[in-house]
């Protein structure tokens, strides 16, 4: 097929001659096996797993069939099969007591057909006798357990009565407030329901296993603190042979050798973000400032104690040692060279990782820092692998953005940096090797960008606070002509373009060159965008409609300039079409399981493979990865991102945009920047300090950028210190494109609140799902646009669509 065949035509082709790879064996099973090899052993006391061939198990709790693949709202994938852990079981040769299997799964349909979603249903309560019986057939007790959230939504609602907080939909009962009778204290904690049943389960059975179906931290002090709860095993979200994976390491089938990605703590009140997570609809105070997750935990004096399990842990059937060989430092990067050793009987993986410890200097700074990370392959009991892993000083530096050293800096203080290696940031060992710096080393001289004025304050390295220079807040609707009601633009859709009356082959007027001369590198583009008006060029800043399966319509779309309509697709967790259509797609792991991998290149090839069925189905943006930070449990989007951890998840996120990419089709980082709350979000100001945001909230999209190269980026529907993302020039002009060196597309996320000429700007390049074509004429008209500013947009929407294969 030639360039854009299938963008322009929408051709019923597979990719492969004579077959689909889309939901292929080939996709499955590597679902299956990074699902597998992201899931954490969180306890096995007294050798309680693998569950031997053969035994016989009693599986409890409504996740035994309500199994939940992955979360609600564009991150949901419509799949083949959804496989259940008690038939996973039944697959390795185990026997799984039918009449309580029965019970759960007639109980979840009777509570599906009265209303229920899947993931959204109720701990029944279990007869005596039925526990009874399954107590009598076998010792061994499988309790699961399973979290379902969404966008749109956070894991604890809480009413507002705020004139900003608009409800475009109505107010009828969502999937928040569903959840929210469900889970009354939000579903970090366990239900009255749930905790009967563990306690039922505990009193009758000798060996208890509890499985987590979570894509979020969740509540684990009772794992952890109980005796009669043998082993634990956290199957997060695994997509759609997820419950074939958990069965896969509870059978011993598989090696565990995930690692957590985020810290557990005891309770949700042990996370100094919770606080303030609800105090307003209109803003969030990032006062814990860098100190977030481990970074917390670790360095907060009193923090240590409220941890349950640490950020890196996570435990084997076997057992590994990890040895640091050599270290050095060259070229602006330290290299450390590591042998590790499985030291125990059976086959497994290994993650090792760097921690760094700096000195506290006069900016301060957390006790540990992850700096490198690599995964071994599988090796045989005895057998070693030399890893290197190398660790950017670029990404170890920190911003000094009250000119303590140098105001708008990237810097590295002077003294001696220590070393860590291990996988658990807790248990990491401390290595001989040392670092020093005799003086401070300044690696970028940066701009004042994106400045806070709403913040009072911000938490330093030994718990206190220190106080932060504020100023007039702004008015983030500022507008030069009236600007539209909230909630007036949802669901707004792109015009469909007509051709008028002439034949389809004289759609491109004679004398006109088509796109295709651009892409073909006979006509420079400048030549190309002289050719259109300013209306065709204003059209070409808003979405298309859609074609094809595609559901969340497309970019380009100008016929008479021979600009195709590439698709867009919902993502991360597998290409979304909608199921009418009669196409179902590999639902892979939620990217926090990925995270926990800690394998870049596995991650990679399920870009690769995501990559696939993206363009096998003529779709050309995938809206993947999510990689906002886990900030606290309570985001009810916090399945689709990776990690509390900027580095993980950067290097997570650029490794899975170049395995999408190599398709020739393009992935879209999102969302950009401090969408880390989903309540009210399209009107909720994230105030956060400018050394919080270069190292935590915006170094992740860095390493992206840098690393993964990515053709498209989506901005968040938030404000970040008094700024809508979209409309921020600080942001999208200032960071992105003129200090990191971006040279794609930026679109905004669908039907935002923000202002369409403001968005121009800024370097925003398309709104979505649809333009406004008259107001932003109607801001030239006022002078507030010219030309130059409309082709600055469309010539980076012209440069992904030649980009794409």
């Amino acid at each position: 097929m030639n360039k854009w065949t299938r963008a322009m035509y929408q051709p019923n082709r597979p990719l492969e001659e004579g077959r689909y790879v889309t939901a292929s064996p080939e996709h499955m099973n590597l679902s299956r096996e990074a699902a597998a090899e992201g899931m954490v052993l969180l306890k096995n006391d007294h050798g309680t797993l693998p569950l031997k061939a053969g035994c016989g198990v009693a599986v409890a709790g409504r996740g035994s069939f309500d199994i939940v693949k992955g979360g609600g709202g564009s991150g949901d994938v419509y799949t083949t099969r959804l496989v259940t852990v008690p038939e996973g079981l039944r697959e390795n040769g185990l026997q799984v007591f039918a009449p309580l299997e029965a019970y759960y799964r007639e109980d979840v349909k009777r509570q599906y057909a009265g209303g229920a979603a899947p993931g959204m249903t109720v701990e029944p309560l279990v007869p005596e006798d039925l526990l009874d019986q399954a107590a009598a057939w076998t010792d061994t007790a499988v309790v699961i357990l399973s979290r379902f959230s969404g966008e749109g939504w956070d894991r604890l609602q809480v009413p507002f009565d705020d004139p900003d907080v608009v409800h475009p939909w109505g107010r009828s009962e969502g999937p928040g407030e569903i959840a929210q009778r469900i889970y009354p204290e939000g579903d970090f904690c366990l239900t009255e329901g749930e905790r009967a049943l563990i306690g039922a389960v505990c009193r009758r059975f000798p060996k208890v296993i509890a499985v987590l179906n979570t894509g979020g931290v969740m509540e684990t002090s009772w794992i952890k603190d109980s005796d009669a709860v043998g082993a634990a095993l956290l199957m997060w979200q695994g997509g759609t042979l997820g419950g074939q994976a958990a069965a896969d390491i509870l059978c011993g089938k598989v090696n565990p050798s995930g690692k957590l990605p985020d810290t557990f703590a005891r309770r949700l009140e042990d996370y100094p973000s919770t606080a303030g997570f609800h105090k307003s609809a209109r803003y969030v105070e990032y006062t814990e400032d860098i100190y977030v997750g481990y970074r917390y935990f670790e360095t907060i004096p009193g923090a240590a104690e409220k941890v349950v399990y640490p950020f890196g842990y996570g435990l084997s059937y076997t057992t590994f040692e990890s040895k640091l060989t050599s270290a050095s430092e060259k070229g602006g990067k330290l290299y450390f060279d590591v042998l590790v050793t499985n030291t125990g009987n059976t086959a497994g993986k290994e993650a090792a990782a760097v921690y760094v410890s700096a000195p506290q200097g006069v900016l301060g700074h957390p006790a540990r820092e992850l700096c490198a990370f690599a995964k071994t392959g599988l090796l045989q009991p005895g057998e070693s692998e030399q890893l290197q892993l190398i660790a950017d000083l670029t990404w170890m530096a920190s911003f000094d953005d009250l000119g303590k050293i140098e105001k708008s800096a990237m810097l590295l203080e002077k003294g001696e940096y220590r070393f860590y290696l291990g996988s658990c940031v807790r248990t990491a060992a401390l290595t001989d090797f040392v670092w020093t710096l005799q003086e401070n080393l300044i690696l970028q001289r940066l701009s004042g960008y994106l400045k806070p004025v709403s913040l009072k304050k911000r938490m330093l390295a030994d718990g206190t606070f220190e106080a932060l220079e504020t100023g007039e807040e702004p008015d983030i609707d500022r507008c030069i002509f009236e600007k539209m009601a909230p909630g007036s633009e949802e669901g707004l859709l792109p015009e469909i373009q007509g051709r008028g009356h002439r034949m389809a082959r004289d759609v491109i007027p004679k004398g006109r060159a088509p796109l295709s001369e651009v892409a073909e590198g006979r006509l420079p583009e400048e030549d190309f965008l002289r050719q259109l008006s300013d209306d065709e060029l204003i059209r070409l800043l808003g979405g298309c409609e859609n074609t094809g399966v595609a559901n969340t319509w497309g970019f380009g779309g100008l016929p008479e300039a021979g600009i195709p309509g590439v698709m867009t697709a919902d993502g991360p967790a597998g290409v979304r079409i909608n199921p009418e259509c009669g196409i179902r797609t590999t639902a892979w792991p939620c990217a926090t399981l990925l995270a926990a991998t800690f394998n870049t290149s596995l991650i990679g090839e399920v870009g690769r493979l995501a990559g696939r069925e993206l363009k096998e189905n003529n779709l050309q943006v995938w809206l993947a990865p999510g990689m906002n930070i886990h900030r606290n449990p309570l985001c009810g989007r916090n399945f689709e991102y990776f990690s509390e951890d900027p580095l993980l998840s950067g290097k997570m996120a650029a490794s899975e945009v170049r395995g999408i990419q190599s398709n020739g089709v393009s992935a879209c980082i999102k969302h950009f920047a401090c969408n880390n709350k989903e309540t009210n979000r399209k009107h909720s100001d994230s105030r956060v300090s400018q050394r919080a945001l270069r190292e935590i909230y915006l170094r992740g999209f860095e390493i992206a950028v840098k690393e993964g190269r990515p053709w498209a980026l989506m901005s968040a529907y938030n404000a970040v210190n008094g700024q809508r993302c979209s409309e921020s020039r600080d942001l999208l002009t200032g960071i992105l494109r003129g200090e990191w060196g971006y040279d794609g597309l930026v679109t905004t996320d669908w039907w935002n609140r923000a202002e369409h000429y403001k968005e121009i700007l800024a370097g925003n390049d398309v709104k979505m799902a649809c333009g406004f074509p008259e107001r932003v004429k109607k801001a030239m008209e006022m002078g507030a646009l010219v030309r130059e500013d409309l082709e600055a947009c469309a010539r980076r929407v012209i440069h992904l669509i030649c980009r794409l294969d």
